[in-house]
């Protein structure tokens, strides 16, 4: 079974650009991140974006359907920042027979504390179990798109009762 990783940016890749604590977005973290927890399941790691979930456009929620309508595998994981990541789901939703989950990251994937590891070994695990059809990987959960919320007060997905 191939998973295919396909990186936006985001959070998880954000390193500090400057002595004033400024993050910019770097290189991808997930092989990084991969290598650590001696996964051994085949994956193929595409970089697409390096953005920051705040700047993406339509143009680029396009390139990304686009990249995962063309992606060879049917398991595929798009790591994204969280500030937009509900919004890029929702329009990867018409792609059919894949299995598609987002993840990312509260704290870059360089610090010792951050989530990253863990949201990413947990989409490793869903996108191998799930049906096809698009779903976001956070907080120790796998939820539908359309009934999930970042609350921006806990910094933390959670289900909302009725669509977005």
């Amino acid at each position: 079974m191939q998973i295919e990783i396909i990186t936006t940016g985001g959070t998880i890749d954000k390193v500090y650009f400057d002595a004033k604590g400024a993050y910019e977005v770097g290189p991808p973290m997930v092989e990084q991140i991969l290598s650590r927890a001696r996964a051994s399941v085949p994956i193929t790691v595409t970089q697409l974006l390096r953005k920051d979930s705040l700047e993406m456009t339509d143009a680029d929620r396009a390139a990304i359907g686009e990249a995962v309508s063309r992606s060879r595998s049917a398991r595929i994981i798009v790591t994204h920042g969280t500030d937009t990541m509900v919004a890029t789901a929702l329009t990867l939703g018409g792609i059919s027979g894949k299995t598609v989950v987002l993840t990312g990251a509260l704290e870059p994937g360089r610090f010792t504390d951050s989530d990253a590891p863990f949201n990413l070994g947990m989409a490793v695990a869903a996108v191998q179990t799930l049906a096809p059809g698009v779903y976001i990987v956070a907080n120790g959960q796998v939820f539908d798109p359309k009934r999930v919320r970042k609350n921006l007060e806990l910094n933390r997905f959670e289900a909302t009762e009725g669509p977005n």
